[in-house]
């Protein structure tokens, strides 16, 4: 790839060039104060763009395709944000950009020592939501099947809102009741769960004892996993089986990979896929970056030829990491929810 500052501004041009550019964009160009094609010369420069995120809860999609796509783009979905802050915003996932991923997703997960044709077991959302479609065509191309078990986030999270644990609880069980009857059943090579659901799986010892005769790999995503309960796994719940996490978002079209090598006493630090995604931490108060070592609100930006959306401020709070060699920002970890966003509360549930 090119000089990630030049790759910036070949995007740029894309985006903004009447020809190949988004109706979206070319509608915000003259009201943003600068030239994008002129003036945005560096990644640090992206912090000059206003957070459009908000705007996705209400655009028509079809403007946020490039025209540069032609009449009849080869589009993968339409996907929908969590929904934990309000009416989800939504996306449009271009096959060419989720070639992208994949590839580079496969490669991470490579590097972590996740096996190939094996099947996955997949308990995260589907629906509307990004992350089962795309994980389903990740395990087909590492020549695998996908066993599925449904996972309305929304649908949780309303009830923990209302005060009903009790029901937040029985939909849990009712998850690890799937979950089990799948693992019991099929052969199962890699599961992708969330740590509220893998939390409940590792409360019945027959369920931990088949994960760990069949499973030979965790991918952990969707909500935190504390320090302490990732030790606890890596080392005596599940020792022989790779524990592998990812950070992901809609808003980036993707998501940073866990950085290999870490020990079982390390912070579990995020990598993202630049110069594609990049992360900034910075002090919400002030829009300041933070000093590497220290805790802020994150700050993301994805550029592609398929979506621009830059200084995006996400719901989480990260301890900046500095970046592995030639990464565009910041690597994060630790990753939490802030308490309110969007003037809404956040509730993790079981995502």
């Amino acid at each position: 790839m090119t000089n990630p500052d030049e790759y910036l501004r070949e995007t740029l041009r894309w985006h903004f060039s009447p020809a190949t550019g988004s109706p979206f964009w070319l509608q915000r160009a003259g009201t943003l104060g600068f030239d994008p094609i002129a003036d945005i010369a560096t990644f640090d420069d992206l912090a000059r763009f206003p957070n459009v995120a908000g705007e996705l809860r209400s655009t028509r999609v079809e403007d946020l395709i490039p025209r540069g796509y032609g009449p009849r783009p080869d589009v993968f979905g339409v996907f929908d944000s969590g929904g934990t802050t309000g009416a989800p915003k939504r996306i449009v996932l271009l096959s060419d950009w989720l070639e992208q991923l994949l590839a580079w997703s496969s490669e991470q997960l490579d590097r972590h020592g996740v096996p190939h044709g094996v099947n996955w077991l997949s308990v995260v959302p589907s629906g509307p939501h990004m992350v089962g479609p795309v994980i389903a065509r990740q395990a087909a191309l590492r020549g695998g099947l996908t066993f599925t078990v449904d996972l309305d986030p929304r649908w949780v999270k309303r009830l923990l809102a209302a005060g009903d644990g009790a029901q937040a609880a029985a939909y849990g069980e009712h998850l690890v009741e799937q979950v089990a009857h799948i693992l019991h059943s099929q052969d199962v090579g890699v599961l992708m769960i969330t740590p509220p659901v893998l939390e409940r799986l590792a409360r019945r010892d027959e369920l931990v004892k088949l994960v760990n005769a069949k499973v030979r790999a965790i991918n952990w995503v969707g909500t935190q996993m504390d320090p302490d309960t990732r030790h606890l796994y890596r080392t005596e719940v599940f020792p022989d089986i790779v524990l592998y996490s990812g950070f992901g978002s809609t808003m980036i079209l993707g998501n940073a990979s866990e950085r290999p090598g870490l020990t079982d006493d390390d912070p579990c630090v995020y990598d993202p896929f630049s110069p594609h995604m990049s992360f900034r931490v910075i002090d919400p108060g002030t829009g300041d970056t933070v000093e590497y070592g220290e805790r802020g609100q994150v700050v993301m930006n994805h550029v592609s030829r398929s979506l621009f959306l830059p200084n995006n401020l996400e719901r989480d709070y990260a301890t900046r990491v500095r970046g592995v060699d030639g990464q565009v920002g910041d690597s994060v970890a630790d990753v939490a929810p802030v308490a309110t966003f969007d003037d809404e509360a956040v509730i993790e549930g079981v995502y």
